[in-house]
């Protein structure tokens, strides 16, 4: 049976040698990697060492490496079909008579192929002619030992049940997409609030953790790949997904909500002391973020602040005790890289490496950061060298990173969820920027000609008054 990649089984070396294959011009002089692949090497030799033969099967970390970034050069259905049509040729299993010693000894290495496969990239199989291929090349061995054929038939099983659970995926725990613009404040008869619903920053730590993994859980390595076909991230605001990457944008979207959230929150209430209040219950619930190592959230919740709207509500800031709050701006200040950051997530990320509890297993990592650093890694594994040889090593750097984040996102959840709580993060109406902007001067008057303009045009949209 696959077993559940892990940090650990990235670098773990294979018991057994790579096939003979003959090196292209520059392959030789390259560093050997991974089961004896080249550093650097043909798309086609890099393929060979995918394919197992009676004598040897390709290692694990190579197998991942290997299937989550050739995507860029080549579709994982394609990909498959040359694997399948290779296993035929070489073990001559379109012949009338086959070799069954031959074959029993390849069976089983084809079968722990095409299982790990379909565990760790089920969504390469989603279309019919994958599943074609998968029963034609199975179907050739299955005369030397049926329990081929019965090991196929659970293999798909498992295949479609996997599918069947990332078909129910994120999407429909979210909100509506687009927040909803207030004409004004509703009746406190009308809106609940979060305080009202949870008034421990622990407690709302641990359900924005649930939440967190929950997203986490849907998305599948590949994604981090081909989100990044022909686009760049930096060159626009806007999003940069292909439609093969529905849960890497739900999981974006869920962080921009959880920020408006946040503003929502803090611009509500009429009071000032109110106001302050709810700043400094979600400081300390970032903080609670901060210690479980849910750092998706911590950054939400601190970008959420930041917004002009809650940020000029100076008078409200005013009857905030801020040290705490400043602490976290630091932990996740961009300088350097967000040089702070990257050293806590390393921390967290040992702690995880050598917990001795599940909750110390757990590591949520800045999404938006995530997303930019793959981004490079990406760029660099798409561009071929000057001697139009696939830069392996630079598959090894992306495998490593994205191989980390699958560790992290497979953690079971430690705290007990609370439906009220996590169904309100989801549901409850979130003001549009224009919202929290007219909400934020009714809160504290405009102080500026910028502001009062601004304030006059947001009356007149979205109160019909002048």
């Amino acid at each position: 049976m696959p077993q559940t990649l892990s940090a650990s089984d990235m670098v773990t070396p294979g018991s057994l040698g790579p096939p003979h294959t003959e090196p292209t011009d520059g392959e030789q002089a390259g560093q050997l990697l991974l089961g004896g692949a080249p550093s650097s090497a043909s798309l086609d030799t890099l393929i060979q060492h995918l394919v197992p033969t009676a004598d040897y099967y390709p290692e694990k970390a190579y197998i991942f490496t290997f299937l989550l970034s050739s995507r860029l050069f080549i579709e994982p259905q394609e990909l498959l079909a040359r694997v399948c049509h290779m296993c035929i040729e070489q073990q001559q299993l379109d012949k009338p008579v086959l070799d069954k010693a031959r074959v029993r000894k390849f069976g089983p290495k084809l079968l722990q192929l095409l299982a790990e496969w379909t565990e760790t990239f089920p969504r390469d199989f989603q279309e019919e002619s994958t599943i074609g291929h998968l029963k034609d090349v199975v179907g050739r061995i299955a005369p030397c030992d049926e329990a081929y054929r019965k090991r196929m038939h659970q293999l798909l099983q498992a295949l479609h049940q996997k599918l069947a659970a990332l078909g129910q995926g994120p999407e429909s725990l979210l909100g509506t997409d687009k927040p909803i613009s207030y004409r004004t404040k509703p009746p406190a008869s009308i809106h609940r609030e979060l305080l009202g619903i949870c008034s421990d920053p622990y407690m709302l730590a641990q359900q924005l953790t649930h939440v967190e993994l929950e997203q986490l859980r849907h998305i599948g390595p590949e994604e981090f790949v081909q989100a990044f076909v022909n686009k760049d991230p930096l060159a626009s605001t806007k999003p940069c997904f292909s439609d093969k990457t529905n849960n890497l944008e739900a999981y974006v979207k869920w962080f921009n909500r959880l920020c408006y959230l946040v503003a929502t929150e803090i611009c509500m209430p009429a009071k000032k002391k109110q106001r302050a209040q709810v700043i400094e219950f979600f400081i300390d619930v970032a903080r609670e973020c901060f210690n479980i190592g849910n750092f998706n959230s911590l950054m939400a919740i601190i970008s959420g602040m930041n917004m002009s709207p809650v940020s000029r509500l100076k008078k409200t800031w005013a009857k905030v005790k801020t040290a705490k709050f400043f602490i976290l701006e630091h932990q996740m200040d961009p300088t350097g890289n967000f040089c702070n950051y990257r050293t806590a997530l390393r921390g967290a990320a040992h702690r995880s490496l050598t917990a001795h509890s599940s909750r110390e297993k757990i590591v949520i990592p800045f999404f938006s950061l995530l997303i930019k650093d793959i981004y490079f890694l990406n760029e660099g594994c798409a561009n071929r060298l000057p001697n139009g040889h696939v830069n392996f090593e630079k598959f090894l750097e992306l495998a490593k990173q994205v191989g980390e984040f699958i560790t992290w996102k497979q953690v079971e959840c430690p705290f007990e969820q609370d439906l009220s709580i996590t169904h309100y993060l989801h549901t409850a109406p979130i003001f549009s920027e224009d919202g929290l902007y007219l909400a934020s001067y009714e809160s504290e008057s405009p102080e500026n000609q910028t502001e009062k303009e601004r304030w006059k045009s947001l009356r007149s949209s979205i109160l019909g008054k002048t």
